[in-house]
């Protein structure tokens, strides 16, 4: 990854993220979530219930990581961040974030009291492309 831009744009091509945080016991587990709906610098945010397992999991262990891939016909890319995660229930970026399609999902609309914004601080990263693998910092990014 050579410049943050390049890293935001890969990001915002891709429809799915695999979010990872730490259970009760110390594992990592996955699930498969929509792509950001807002990204502000390292900062990713997300939609979910505020009663999920993911929330709970973060409202204890803020440790996370995010991940994007794009599988070509001839090329595989695939961008791994590491950081932390905030449960975040503040209206105003709960009402910043939503779509009009998240009443399936959360039935109070944007007042639902179990709709919630994560928010994604990558720190590091790693990224994975023509067969090279590269480690870096974000801050290090340009």
């Amino acid at each position: 990854m050579k410049t943050k831009e390049h890293m935001i744009e890969f990001i915002k091509k891709q429809k799915v993220a695999f979010i990872a945080s730490i259970d009760e016991d110390g594992f990592p587990t996955m699930k498969a979530m929509f792509a950001p709906r807002k990204i502000e610098g390292n900062c990713f945010y997300f939609s979910t219930n505020l009663s999920s397992m993911r929330a709970k999991h973060f409202m204890k262990n803020p440790k996370a990581s995010i991940y994007f891939y794009n599988k070509g016909r001839f090329k595989y890319e695939g961008l791994m961040l590491s950081g932390t995660m905030e449960v975040l229930q503040d209206d105003k970026i709960k009402k910043e974030i939503w779509c009009t399609g998240d009443t399936l999902y959360y039935k109070k609309g944007v007042a639902d009291p179990d709709y919630c914004v994560l928010k994604f601080t990558a720190v590091k990263g790693r990224h994975y492309c023509d067969l090279k693998t590269k480690s870096f910092n974000i801050s290090d990014l340009t």
